[in-house]
Formats: C-alpha cells, structure tokens, sequence
C-alpha cells in the first residue's frame, strides 16, 4: 500500500511540474466613454458620440508559453478587437484581427514569430514616447490616420525576429510577405498582394530612453484591411505604390515626472511618381500628482507637402484617475487647427484621431475641439 502511495504521490509531482512549464492566460481590456465634438462631417455640425476604444482600443486574447528546456520556449498570442458599443468585430472583421502569431523564444537572443504582427514603428515608438501612447489621449493624440503606422501597423504573413534585453538594448526585424506569385516585393490591385519590412533598435534604462523605427509597406491598398493613405478630407489620387515611414523618439523621467518627444517622417509614393510627405513632431508630458492621479499635457505640430499642403496644430489635455490597479476613469479634451490646402486645391479640414472610420470624421472646418470622458478596465 505504501507503494502505492508513494508511486502516486511522484506523479502528482511530475503532472504538477509538467503543469508548471506551460501556462495560458486569458487577458483583455475594454474603454468605453462619452465624446462630444464640436466640429464633425460635412456641415460642420455637433457630435454627441458613444466612443470605444480611444485610450486604448478593446480587446481579448490568449498568451501562452511551453518551456522546451535549455531556456527555449514555445510561444503564441491570438488577439481580438471589438467595439463595445456595437460587439462587432475590429480590424476588418477579422477574428483575432490585433494580432496572431506563434513561434519560438530562446533566453538570451530573442524570438522568431510567424503570422500576423506589429511592425517595429508600432513596438519601439507608438507606445513609449507618443502623446497617444503614454496618456489617454491614446487614438486621439495619435496621428491622422495612423499615417506613420504608430498605433495599428499590424503586418500580415509576417516572419518577425526580436532580440533579447541587451543590458537594456533591444533589436529586431521583420518581413510580411505578399503570398503572390511572381510578386515577391507586392502587387496593386489585388487584395493580400501588400509586402512589407520594418527594422527597428531600442534603449532603455533606467529614467532614460530611445528609439528608432522604419517601415516599408509595398502597395498598402493592396493589404485586407488596406493601409489608409488619406490625410484628413485630402484622398491622394491614384494608387499609392510605397508607403515608408521612419521615426525616432525618446523620453525621461524626474521623479513623478515623463517627458517625451517623438519626430516621424512619412512618404506617400503613387505608381505615377508622385509624392507626398508628411512630418509630425511632437513633445509632451505626464506628472503623477498622487499615486492615483495622472495629469498630461501634449502638443503635437504634422506638415504635409506636394500634393497636399497642409498643417495641422494638435493640444493634448488629460487627467486619469485609478480607481484601482485594473480600473480608471479619465477626462480628456483635444484641439486640433488645420490650414492650407488639399490636392483639389480645396481646404484643409481638421481632423483628430487616428481613423475617421473608427474615431471622429473629418471636422468639415478648419477647427475641431473633442472633450471625452471615459472609463478603461483590463482583466
């Protein structure tokens, strides 16, 4: 009996051991809110709106690891997107649209990943020296239409190695195929026919940081869902043939105090030769009043050239306030001036946010001023 005992006892251990080295988690976060506009769509009028996902846009996914020994690991994430007020899904209605990946990570070195990914603009800059990433600003303190890929430069069919924490310093590179024959580097006109690479170098350490970021996407129409070459009420003719974008931002921290500031430059190639450009620079900062309250203020300058010309001056001003370590409520007004002119000689109009499909459209004025509260929970 004894024996018994103890043969069952030993692979109790083992199922327990086994148990431990693979591990699952179910993670998400939902931020609904109330936004009210005073300049959206043609005639200029007032906009009273349910707004999702403007801090940071709602989710669920699924992380998991399988250690393999010798510090390798499987790995994978499958993310979702959705709209809180409606249920519908994100992303093009894809199922796990923010993400969907697998592959294998080594202590040490760095991961290699397979499937649908963020490009390094997104990874290095969006999220750690933009006023939409640090502050609850978030899709509103991001740039018109994520024209830079900040915020949702997600690559599909994508190969993707990042490097290992370097004493601070990490790398990494990417590569999104177009699955078309014959059209290793894209193709226009034929949906999934987009190819990108992105390549990206980060230090952080301590209250200090920096980093850099380049993306090439390669017929960004050409992607499902299509990469936006709209800037605000000015569509650029023809087929957009390249989008690249490079960017370099930094922060540093004194105390309850961040400060951060980022630049990105944006080209806008059409098959006809043509191009646009587009430059943001922007600067802002946080203080924590108390370990509960976080107050920030943000300013952000974007200039488009040749067949749009265009400026836009963007005020970031917010106060969040944590009700607990998952839960906050937060107070959030921007304003936005355009002026110059769009590609039919027209004028520019304001527009806040990174997606007027998702976010606020067009102000149809040369002004637009958005004041949201809302409230963010993660799980």
């Amino acid at each position: 009996m004894n024996k018994k005992v103890l043969a069952a006892a030993t692979l109790a251990v083992f199922a327990s051991a086994a148990h431990a080295q693979s591990s699952v988690t179910l993670y998400g976060l939902i931020d609904a809110g109330f936004t009210y506009a005073n300049h959206a769509g043609t005639n200029a009028q007032h906009l009273y709106q349910y707004g999702d996902g403007v801090a940071q846009g709602s989710r669920f996914g699924l992380r998991g690891s399988e250690d393999l020994g010798g510090g390798l690991k499987a790995i994978f994430t499958l993310e979702n997107g959705f709209n809180s007020g409606t249920g519908a899904l994100g992303q093009g209605g894809a199922l796990f649209g923010r993400q969907a990946f697998v592959g294998l990570s080594q202590n040490g070195i760095g991961s290699l990943t397979f499937g649908r990914q963020y490009s390094f603009s997104t990874d290095y800059l969006g999220g750690s020296y933009s006023n939409g990433g640090n502050t609850v600003a978030g899709n509103y303190g991001f740039h018109i239409n994520d024209i830079d890929q900040l915020t949702s430069s997600r690559i599909n069919n994508s190969v993707k190695f990042s490097s290992a924490n370097f004493a601070g310093l990490t790398f990494g590179g990417m590569y999104g195929f177009s699955n078309q024959a014959g059209s290793f580097a894209g193709a226009p006109g034929t949906t999934g026919s987009s190819a990108t690479y992105s390549f990206g170098v980060n230090y952080a350490n301590g209250p200090f940081g920096i980093g850099a970021a380049y993306t090439d996407i390669r017929f960004p129409g050409s992607a499902a869902p299509a990469f936006s070459t709209t800037l605000a009420n000015s569509a650029l003719p023809g087929t957009a043939k390249d989008l690249s974008t490079v960017g370099v931002g930094a922060r540093y921290a004194i105390g309850p105090a961040t400060m951060y500031a980022l630049w990105t430059h944006t080209n806008i190639e059409q098959i006809t030769g043509h191009m646009t450009t587009f430059n943001a620079y922007e600067a802002g900062a946080k203080y924590a009043f108390t370990p509960a309250l976080t107050g920030a203020l943000g300013y952000t300058y974007m200039q488009a050239k040749d067949l749009t010309n265009g400026h836009w001056n963007q005020v970031d001003a917010s106060a969040d306030y944590a009700l607990s370590k998952r839960t906050d409520v937060y107070l959030l007004g921007v304003y936005q001036q355009a002026s110059g002119k769009t590609a039919k000689n027209t004028d520019l109009q304001a527009q806040v946010g990174s997606s007027a499909s998702s976010f606020l459209p067009a102000a149809g004025a040369s002004t637009q001023l958005a004041v949201r509260v809302g409230i963010r929970h993660k799980f």
